[in-house]
Order: C-alpha cells, then structure tokens, then sequence
C-alpha cells in the first residue's frame, strides 16, 4: 500500500503519535508524511515529503492563545494552493491527523480519509465537555478537519469508536521510579511567569523542559532542559509528578506511569478545556489562573496523597487492523 500521513504539527503530541505508529504502518506499506504547521519542537525523525506552514498557534505570554496572531498568520491563499498540491489520488489510504489542508485537499480531490486521533473523539456528544460549551469550539471539532471515517484516541472509551491513548513503547516497557524531581512541560508559558514560583518551593527539584533552551544547566533547585524525547521520557519515567497543560499525549503517559499530575489549561483553548473536564473526572487537580500563591498551590499537591486512576494503553496492532478494516469496509 502506498499510505500518506497527515501530522498537525501545532503541538509535539501528534508527532509523538505518529513516530510510535510509524514502525507498524511500514509492515503495511510504504509512508509518507504531510507535515503542517509549525509549533512542534521535537526532532520529526520521520519521511516527511510535504510540508506546509498551515494553521499555527501563537501564544501569549502566561499561558494563553493570542488569537490575533493566529488569525493575521493564516494565509487562505496559500492554504489552497497547499491543498490542491497534495498528490492525494496517489495513495491507496490517507490517514488524517486533525489537519485541515488535508481535510481541504480531500474534499477538493474526491478522495476519503480517515481521521486518527485525540480529535476524532469530540465527534461523540459522549465525551467530556465543560459545564458551559464553546460553540466556536465546537464548529472546530466538527468541521476544521472532517473525514469520512473518524478512529478517536482518549483517556477512557466514551464512545464506540473510541479507544484507549497510544503509548510510546518506552513507556510502555519503562519501570517508573520516585527519584524526587517535578517535571515541567508548559509550552504556552514564558519562563519568567513561573519561575519565581518554583524558586520558592526551595525543597524540590523541577525539571522544566523549555522550547528556547539549547543546552541542560542547572540553577537554584531547576534544571532547564531543551526539549528532546530522550530527556523527557527519563524526567517522567523517573518523577514524583508532571506540571503540565490540558493536551493529551503527556498526561495520558504519565496517567499510565500513575504519576501525579498538575493540569493547567491553556486559556481559551477548547480543547484542553474538554480534556481538564476529562481529567477532573479522573481525580486529576486542575488549576485554570496561575496566581501569586502557585508556590502553595504545588506545595499542597505534592503534600496531598491523591490516588491515580489505572488507564490501559492502545494495542497499536488492533488499531491498526481496526483502521485497515474501516478503510476496507468504506472503500
């Protein structure tokens, strides 16, 4: 089979997904990559042969979307004629990863797809919403990357067509320790809007993986880290707890690591939203403003002994073959 891969690269997660299913997809035939956007940090380490800048997220400075830099970065124009670019007609299957110029594309071409993915999951009214919905929110689940066929990924299966998170094998074959540290991934949040806060909480250690730092050093009671897949998944495999935003990939590891976490939503942003209403159900503290007092806020945490809930991890082959039989049963 000839199988092409489209990746939203607006976060490391779908790059993450995708590095761990591609060593299965190539059983089934040959892969090529649609990378688009430009948010993710993480070395691609994939055959990626088209590229586009697509829809990026910018955010403000302390943990928010800056939706006029979003806006006045989006090229329409450009975005159509990355569209109608895409060879698509020469795949036997295209797999959708939440990207609305392959969605686009497709719809152009006359070719289906197949939406993979943590996305694919809010076309169920039976997964986690907040109390009072976001209708532009909801516009974008439903109609910023549509397929024909929708295999979605989440904590739990609140849906027929949803199935558990795919976990990288390191993870999977990891034994966790407690060596004491924190770990901290918050894209969205500058340095300075933090780091006073864990400078105060003096007795613990933070590893805090940050997008602008090229090399490891040490200052106070934090080590900066570049953010690489190597040092991640050792901080987390090794950590007392994870301080992180409303994404998916990286609280699903650490949820099955049964480390603690401390969600913090990016504001304004939908979807993160939905999954801190799925972690709150799931026993997860979820703080939404980082205040003057984040210093207790973590202190209390740690302090307090919270039971982590057990969650399986996706059988990457099954999915696979669930995925090949959709392609088949539509096709």
């Amino acid at each position: 089979m000839k199988i092409f891969y489209a990746i939203q690269a607006t976060g490391n997660g779908h790059i993450s997904r995708a590095a761990q299913l591609y060593p299965y997809l190539k059983k089934w035939g040959d892969v090529d990559f649609f990378l688009s956007g430009n948010n993710a940090s993480l070395d691609i380490g994939l055959p990626v042969k088209f590229k586009s800048k697509g829809c990026s997220l910018h955010y403000s400075k302390c943990g928010g979307l800056d939706y006029w830099d979003i806006v006045k970065n989006i090229k329409p124009y450009q975005i159509y004629k990355d569209a109608t670019a895409l060879p698509l007609k020469n795949y036997d299957i295209v797999i959708n990863d939440f990207d609305s110029i392959t969605a686009l594309a497709c719809k152009i071409q006359k070719v289906e797809s197949i939406q993979l993915g943590h996305q694919a999951s809010f076309i169920s009214e039976l997964t986690p919403r907040p109390e009072k919905k976001n209708v532009f929110g909801e516009i974008i689940f439903k109609h910023y990357a549509p397929s024909s066929k929708n295999i979605g990924l989440h904590f739990q299966n609140y849906d027929t067509f949803i199935h558990p998170p795919i976990i990288k094998d390191c993870i999977l074959e990891a034994e966790p320790k407690n060596l004491k540290h924190i770990t901290v991934y918050l894209p969205s949040f500058d340095k300075d809007c933090l780091e006073k806060a864990f400078n105060k909480v003096t007795d613990v250690h933070f590893h805090w993986f940050l997008g602008d730092v090229k090399s490891k050093q040490t200052i106070g009671n934090i080590t900066y880290f570049p953010v690489t897949q190597k040092d991640f998944n050792t901080s987390l495999i090794n950590c007392e707890g994870i301080i992180t935003g409303g994404g998916f990939e990286t609280p699903a590891e650490a949820l099955f690591l049964r480390k603690k976490i401390l969600s913090i939503p990016i504001k304004n942003h939908y979807e993160q939203e939905c999954n801190a209403e799925a972690l709150k159900k799931l026993g997860v503290p979820v703080v939404y403003e980082v205040s003057k007092d984040f210093d207790l806020i973590i202190q209390n945490w740690l302090n307090n002994a919270i039971e982590m809930p057990i969650i399986k991890a996706n059988n990457i082959t099954t999915t696979l073959e669930l995925l090949m039989e959709t392609y088949h049963s539509k096709y």
